[in-house]
């Protein structure tokens, strides 16, 4: 028992929860998923999530040759964020009960923000849609690009959210503010005093004190992939896959390796457009008039690289194309140009629809009966705190640690995105 918690200690730590709860902005608008911890265990940690099936109709009333299989896709899902934040107080130290206090709460405060910045990150690296502004942030007029590349592309015009660097949210406070003021306009009076933003063209907004910031694209000029068929450029998607032994395997179809004319000075994160590749409707398959948006996830060598979202253009005609169509090829080229759009380095905007985004919240299995005090809590959401302490007779130390586990995926990389201000 002489490792047992106090009564204050425990008082301490039910404040660090609610604090703790109360500074998780980003996940409270992300879909959750509660995971079994020895499934987890015997998986390595990971779990395949499904993504949103994208049905097909036909015409009459004769379905004879229609029944078919449909290609269910998804997603892998890790527990890979292991978060712990450790300090060590003397038995002097311990003589002032602020002291721990102070520590637990600033802990509680760095371990929020690794949950906050991981999913901004998530976001940031892996949405897909893109939004290239050429001058600052002003208000309305951007959050409406992003509203209506959602809106051609199907996504539900629902749960939607936005998370802006404090520049950019700033940007748009003083637009409002400045519009409509002298109106009375109480939403222009939030703007002007609290630099509040709020909801604005179907999105709920939110001010970040940290934002990815994405390094401009240098020397990507003149780089070109070829949309032909006998290129394969193309993606034919598929639930699962069979290795020559006979195993089979799932497939993760959010990213695709194609072959360009030069990866140099091509990295991750990138995003561009190529030339006469259009954004589809997801449901409907019609051409919406505008580039399809990529981003680069990773560069193999000097000629081929990972990209998100995959080449989905039917250009095979298969069923599974037909499902999950994201774009049309209006003109085949040997030479189609890329163009890179974050031509600048800016602060990364992010913004999604909620089951784009998915936490998974794990447990560690630490025993309570092995010297060291513990105790354990748990938020809404299921997010895991704990805390543990341990007495060290040797030095009169005493050791403190409080740990959290949780995963972050990208179902859908198609339903998020990123929006990025002062481009060229």
């Amino acid at each position: 028992m002489a490792n047992a918690f106090s009564k204050e200690e425990r008082v301490a730590f039910e404040d660090i929860l609610e604090g703790f709860q109360d500074a998780l902005v980003l996940s409270r608008n992300v879909s959750l998923y509660n995971t079994n911890s020895t499934e987890m265990e015997r998986s390595n940690n990971v779990i395949w999530r499904p993504q949103p099936y994208i049905m097909q109709s036909f015409t009459g009333t004769d379905m004879t040759s229609n029944f078919k299989d449909d290609v269910q896709l998804s997603v892998p899902a890790t527990l890979g964020f292991n978060k712990s934040v450790p300090w060590v107080l003397t038995a002097t130290e311990l003589r002032d009960a602020l002291q721990e206090g102070r520590l637990g709460s600033s802990a509680k405060q760095k371990l929020a923000s690794d949950i906050n910045v991981a999913i901004n990150n998530v976001a940031a690296l892996q949405g897909t849609l893109v939004v290239k502004r050429t001058t600052a942030a002003s208000g309305f007029d951007d959050v409406a690009q992003c509203d209506t590349l959602m809106n051609e592309g199907g996504v539900p015009q629902f749960d939607r959210y936005m998370a802006l660097s404090s520049r950019d949210y700033n940007g748009m406070a003083n637009n409002l503010s400045a519009l409509s003021r002298s109106f009375g306009n109480p939403k222009s009076n939030n703007a002007y005093e609290k630099a509040y933003v709020g909801p604005v063209s179907g999105f709920e907004t939110y001010k970040m004190d940290y934002a990815y910031r994405k390094a401009a694209q240098l020397g990507g000029a003149g780089l070109t992939i070829s949309t032909l068929d006998a290129a394969v450029n193309y993606y034919i998607p598929k639930a699962t896959s069979t290795a020559g032994t006979g195993e089979t395997a799932n497939v993760d179809n959010r990213y695709q390796t194609v072959t360009v004319s030069s990866t140099t000075n091509v990295a991750a994160g990138d995003a561009f457009t190529i030339a006469n590749v259009n954004n589809v409707h997801y449901i409907t398959k019609q051409d919406t008039g505008s580039l399809k948006t990529f981003r680069v996830i990773s560069v193999t060598n000097a000629t081929t690289m990972v990209i998100s979202p995959p080449i989905i253009s039917n250009q095979v005609a298969n069923d599974a194309s037909a499902q999950y169509q994201n774009c049309v090829v209006n003109t085949k080229s040997a030479t189609a140009a890329i163009v890179f759009l974050n031509t600048v380095a800016a602060p990364v905007n992010v913004f999604w629809q909620k089951d784009a985004l998915e936490i998974l919240p794990g447990r560690y299995a630490v025993p309570t009966d092995a010297g060291a005090a513990v105790m354990r809590g748990a938020t809404d959401q299921g997010i895991e705190l704990v805390m543990t302490k341990q007495y060290d007779i040797n030095t009169m130390k005493t050791k403190f640690r409080i740990d959290t586990l949780f995963g972050v995926v990208n179902k859908q990389p198609e339903m998020s995105g990123i929006m990025l201000f002062s481009q060229t």
